[in-house]
């Protein structure tokens, strides 16, 4: 079992995380990265993106697809250590959201254990302060 985060959540994926590569079953492709394999590709949406030829062995085999080897075939950042993969956006989508100047929603608790989101507060303005341990 292997923790993958991604744009779509967190998501505990039964797969073989061989160094860098990342083999994802068919059927849980689309829950974790949001694409789906069809004759024409690798399907987001209305976006397809084929699969060079000469490798589909690379990318596919057996029902998996190596969605580490993709995500670098997209030019999207991956990273991963033994038992977790992060499945980063690419660079055209994080400058998307920065020219928008509109931070990305999430949620925290308060020290009272209250869960308190961004969106919650759209329009207002907003102080946040943040610290680290070490």
């Amino acid at each position: 079992m292997v923790k993958v985060l991604s744009d779509s959540g967190v998501h505990d994926v039964e797969t073989a995380d061989h160094h860098d590569h990342l083999w994802i079953s068919e059927s849980e492709l689309e829950g974790v990265t949001g694409w789906t394999l069809k004759p024409e590709g690798l399907c987001r949406g209305d976006v397809c993106v084929p699969i060079p030829p000469g490798l589909a062995a690379e990318f596919v085999d057996a029902g998996r697809v190596d969605v580490a080897r993709f995500w670098g075939h997209l030019g999207q950042p991956s990273l991963h250590e033994p038992g977790a993969w992060y499945l980063g956006e690419g660079a055209a989508e994080r400058s998307r959201a920065l020219e928008s100047l509109e931070a990305p929603d999430f949620t925290l608790p308060d020290l009272d254990g209250r869960l308190h989101s961004l969106s919650e507060h759209r329009g207002k303005k907003v102080f946040l302060a943040t610290w680290a341990s070490w």
